[in-house]
């Protein structure tokens, strides 16, 4: 697949089939983003892969979780800024009119939003998923070595004719993914990944970009 459209047909899927992700497709993905650039070679990431029986277990114990009302594990990191200034603040407003729009949600129901919002915990019926952690004595510099191993990934996928949802929400249930991964103390949960096999007969609207004009600047003698 040409880089330019993987890059462009990659997006954040919510809906696969049950159909069986190959082993052998997930170790070349992951082998090759190996490759992914990091600040003096550290590749700060850790990464498991669940399919099968231990992810039906874990989104067993979630979704145990969901119908009880038990709340969000303390979050380890803060996802978003308190306040989300111009224009960063309008495009996640928009991102959630389109998302929940294209559900037929309104803004006011709050309930219909939190049931949609449960399909991240069944991986939107992904049969494959990976979770991403960092060692929690990282800076920023190395969380962004981590963003870039995950577009790495999430490329990689594509030329496998895979697709992926990269999700945070995940992070809300960092003691319930321990319970099953048993990672060691020192690293925390970034986000979990779900992969598969798009199911085409599920509606999705996609979320646009900003013109380049908003996030580029050329300096140049033009």
């Amino acid at each position: 697949m040409d880089i330019y459209e993987a890059v462009t047909s990659r997006r954040a899927v919510r809906g696969f089939t049950d159909r069986h992700v190959p082993r052998e497709a997930l170790e070349r993905v992951l082998s090759a983003a190996a490759w992914a650039p990091s600040a003096s070679n550290i590749q700060p990431w850790h990464a498991y892969v669940l399919t099968d029986a231990p992810l039906a277990e874990l989104k067993k114990h979630v979704g145990e979780r969901l119908a009880t009302g038990d709340p969000w594990d303390e979050p380890e990191y803060e996802q978003y800024p308190p306040t989300l200034k111009s224009p960063y603040g309008e495009r996640r407003s928009a991102f959630g009119a389109q998302r929940y729009g294209a559900l037929g949600i309104a803004r006011e129901d709050l309930e219909a939003r939190q049931r949609a919002a449960a399909a991240n915990w069944d991986c939107f019926g992904a049969p494959a998923a990976l979770f991403c952690y960092i060692d929690r004595d990282m800076g920023p510099a190395q969380w962004s070595d981590v963003g870039m191993y995950l577009q790495t990934v999430m490329l990689l996928l594509r030329a496998e004719g895979l697709h992926s949802c990269p999700q945070m929400a995940w992070a809300k249930y960092h003691r319930t993914v321990a319970e099953v991964l048993s990672p060691p103390d020192e690293l925390l949960l970034f986000c979990g990944m779900s992969i598969g096999f798009e199911d085409v007969t599920v509606d999705h609207a996609r979320t646009g970009r900003a013109p380049l004009d908003e996030t580029v600047t050329f300096v140049d003698g033009f």
